[in-house]
């Protein structure tokens, strides 16, 4: 059976961090997990650019999936995200020094989309391994929301489904390595 390719994205650093790991750990993840070829893109903390480079390598690489990551600094467990609203509203300035408030993703777009991966069977998969998961019910309002809702809406008629998964900054619960499982979980219960 011929595999599906996923695309994952991370970010780069933003906000002065030196590191993000979202990138870090999707970088980290084999070439394939389970029934997916993983395609590996790194993405510009930037509105509007950063869904624009996801949405143009989901077409070129016909993906089944798109699982963004991004960096939730003070949640305490990798959280699957179950929506993306429209609004972009930034406490600081993304990385083009760009810092929208109260600003539509997409104007006359609907006020939200739902993930169209299973989120909650991946949060159950990242808790299976003894990794702190949860679902969450905010992406908030900065560069991670505006790539779930974009890229959302984007597919929204198409077989592509979406999700978005907010990791923790890294710490001694949360290495590179349990990084990399939970993600690696989250795939293989797509």
């Amino acid at each position: 059976m011929e595999q599906k390719t996923l695309l994952i994205t991370g970010f780069m650093p933003f906000g002065g961090d030196a590191v993000n790991p979202s990138w870090e750990a999707v970088n980290k993840l084999p070439d394939a997990i389970g029934a997916y070829r993983l395609e590996k893109l790194l993405l510009p903390v930037e509105f509007g650019r950063a869904a624009a480079l996801a949405i143009e390598k989901a077409k070129a690489v016909h993906a089944a999936a798109v699982l963004c990551v991004g960096l939730a600094a003070g949640r305490n467990a990798v959280t699957p995200e179950v929506v993306g609203i429209n609004l972009r509203d930034a406490r600081i300035a993304d990385n083009a020094g760009v810092q929208p408030q109260d600003e539509p993703v997409v104007p006359d777009g609907p006020a939200a989309y739902f993930s169209t991966l299973p989120v909650r069977k991946m949060t159950e998969a990242i808790q299976a391994c003894g990794i702190p998961a949860a679902l969450s019910y905010t992406a908030g309002t900065y560069v991670c929301n505006d790539l779930l809702y974009s890229v959302l809406h984007r597919f929204r008629d198409s077989e592509t489904r979406v999700a978005f998964i907010h990791v923790p900054s890294l710490s001694e619960t949360f290495s590179l390595p349990v990084l990399s499982r939970a993600l690696t979980a989250a795939v293989e219960a797509i």
